[in-house]
């Protein structure tokens, strides 16, 4: 499940102070730097902004994933974690695939991407899994994205 960073999770992954429904492991150093990236700036608190993993079974935070917002000639970047403790579960396929999609319908925008190092073969597997295609890339990183149907290429 996807939801909207409080602003008492912002004040606690940047303060260090932890939390009762967050997982042993969260935040993640990746969490810090969004926390402190949604502290500083409004675009990336609105619909189209940062977003919390919840794991269903147990309620705990297990991720970030987002959209760095506003699109820009149509396209928008996304990126997301998952804890060590779950990976390997699927959250990080699902959200991606849930945010991508939802991403196309915001109003003019057609591509959403995301730029991996190809020295983390594991999340080009997750982008693959979450229905992107590997479009471009050079020696250090890989760009998925998916397209609005009938997008020209």
């Amino acid at each position: 499940m996807l939801r909207p960073w409080s602003d008492a999770e912002i004040a606690a992954v940047t303060g260090g102070v932890r939390q009762p429904h967050w997982a042993a492991d969260f935040p993640a150093d990746g969490d810090r730097v969004i926390a402190g990236f949604i502290d500083g700036n409004p675009n990336a608190r609105g619909t189209y902004g940062q977003r919390l993993i919840v794991e269903r079974a147990s309620g705990l935070v297990v991720g970030a994933i987002g959209l760095f917002w506003p699109p820009v000639d149509g396209a928008v970047e996304f990126g997301y974690g998952v804890v060590p403790s779950r990976r390997g579960r699927g959250y990080a396929p699902e959200a991606a695939r849930a945010l991508a999609e939802f991403a196309l319908t915001a109003p003019g925008v057609h591509t959403v991407y995301a730029e991996v190092e190809l020295s983390n073969p594991a999340s080009c597997r997750v982008l693959a899994k979450a229905g992107l295609e590997r479009w471009s890339g050079d020696e250090e990183v890989a760009r998925f994205r998916l397209r609005a149907a009938g997008t020209a290429p």
